[in-house]
């Protein structure tokens, strides 16, 4: 692992998109190397730094956020052009072994990807059962939600001392 940084970006409300108004979404680029076995890799940090609840999938091609959770994503294979923030948001270009960690209330959506794009996600221990929120939910009480998730115990990579919670316990 070669990652100890990561970039903030803290996304403004959008439409029928609560964002979350405290805590930055996280880009690390290049966790790992792109050669490596990275869906391993991923699951195997995620394990280690109490991150569970963990899926391989691609990122829904719709507008999303969860309410009652925080989530990481890891480039496993591929790259994709994902939009944060909702409709009108940030795109930003994801390839293998680059992660995203998304704060409780964060837009997502998968504007376009490779055949091969593929991410293993996960959540912080306790937080596995997460919603599915739309832009067509009551944001108003999907914001009393976000403001209940606690902070997650580690980084899903770099553990208690990752770049995370370097920045999410500075909010």
């Amino acid at each position: 692992m070669r990652i100890l940084s990561a970039s903030p970006i803290l996304l403004s409300p959008g439409k029928g998109i609560p964002n979350n108004p405290d805590l930055p979404l996280l880009l690390y680029r290049q966790v790992f190397r792109a050669g490596d076995n990275l869906e391993h890799q991923f699951k195997e940090a995620f394990r280690e730094n109490s991150w569970a609840g963990t899926w391989t999938n691609g990122v829904f091609g719709y507008h999303h956020y969860h309410s009652v959770a925080h989530e990481v994503l890891g480039v496993a294979a591929g790259a994709a052009t994902l939009i944060f923030g909702g409709p009108g948001g940030q795109e930003v270009e994801v390839t293998a072994g680059d992660m995203v960690v998304l704060p409780a209330g964060t837009g997502h959506c998968c504007k376009q990807a490779s055949s091969n794009f593929r991410v293993i996600g996960a959540y912080p221990q306790g937080q596995e059962d997460y919603d599915i929120c739309k832009e067509t939910d009551d944001v108003a009480e999907k914001v009393k939600n976000i403001a209940k998730v606690a902070l997650p115990l580690a980084d899903p990579v770099a553990g208690r001392h990752g770049p995370l919670l370097q920045h999410w316990r500075q909010q």
